[in-house]
């Protein structure tokens, strides 16, 4: 290996407190690439928990720490076991590679190192929006378990929403309906009908999928179901969620935690995108160098206006 092995990098030192600082990066092993990044999205879920400091006990939780998993980017070296990768365009969903700084998730970074098997090639022609690919891929997975019954109704139409119901309505005869409060963000679907939940008296949704993140939305989503209805809680949750037993008990009420995408969740999205199934166009709002990450950040979770920022990497290495 010849390229150097330090990077511009993220830090999040403490919660609201950003630096975008150079870092040493773990030397590569036999089966590694070493990525440049072009981009990486910062997450209105995950990453706004680590922002503020309400991330709950997680696994490598802990500051200082390196975020972010929706990155994509070119190798441009590898291990002997690999080398036959330098080139390709891959999408990172992560790294821990920044010595004793944490990588939780790790993929803010302008160069990162990676275990080959976790880096999936992906078409140069998705450029930034190839960042988009992890939030797919978790509307994907929560979609296709085996006891998934495609929705009815969706709760919140921000990425995470729009993926979910734009998938759906590839997969369904019928497209969702999605709830939203923000009249902003009530703008912009394809194929499936947004409307305020003060506007639909509907009480017989098969399944609702949450993912606002608001676990006080629970008893009014139990009064929305029918008889053996599902909730699938699609988001992340920072607090215990609760709910009244009794109207749940008359509609024999299930409930379905939809966890992290797998391997196999990525390649059928990248399928549906191959097929035509499926655009990931008009999701990305905002867009920042890597130096301004911190202005980024809190306009990422600031500014309502904004679906998805993206920082650009092309220029920091």
């Amino acid at each position: 290996m010849t390229l150097s092995l330090s990077t511009k990098a993220v830090v999040l030192q403490a919660p609201e407190t950003l630096s975008v600082r150079e870092l040493e990066l773990t030397a590569p092993g036999a089966g590694d690439l070493v990525v440049d990044v072009a981009w990486s999205g910062i997450s209105a879920g995950t990453e706004r928990l680590l922002w503020s400091g309400r991330m709950p006990d997680f696994p490598g939780m802990g500051y200082p720490l390196v975020p972010g998993y929706e990155s994509v980017g070119r190798v441009v070296d590898a291990g002997s076991d690999v080398s036959e990768r330098i080139g390709q365009t891959v999408f990172v969903p992560g790294a821990r590679c920044f010595g004793d700084v944490r990588g939780l998730f790790g993929g803010s970074a302008a160069r990162v190192v990676i275990a080959s098997d976790r880096a999936p090639a992906i078409h140069d022609d998705l450029g930034r929006n190839g960042v988009l690919l992890a939030l797919a891929a978790t509307a994907y997975h929560a979609l296709a378990q085996h006891d998934a019954i495609l929705p009815d109704l969706i709760i919140g139409h921000g990425v995470l929403g729009r993926l979910l119901a734009r998938i759906a309505t590839s997969l369904a005869d019928e497209a969702p309906t999605v709830w939203e409060t923000n009249a902003k963000r009530a703008e912009g679907a394809q194929g499936y009908t947004v409307v305020h939940p003060d506007t639909d008296e509907r009480r017989d949704y098969k399944a609702i999928y949450d993912v606002s993140g608001d676990g006080s939305l629970l008893d009014s989503l139990i009064g929305r179901l029918a008889r053996g209805g599902q909730i699938v809680l699609a988001g992340f949750y920072d607090k215990s969620l609760q709910f009244a037993f009794p109207p749940a008990f008359m509609r024999e009420a299930r409930l379905r935690v939809a966890a992290e995408w797998q391997p196999g969740d990525l390649e059928a999205v990248l399928g549906l995108i191959d097929a035509g199934k499926l655009s990931l166009d008009g999701l990305i709002t905002h867009n920042e160098p890597a130096d301004a990450a911190d202005r980024a950040y809190r306009t990422a979770f600031g500014d309502p206006d904004c679906l998805k920022m993206v920082l650009d990497w092309r220029n920091a290495a």
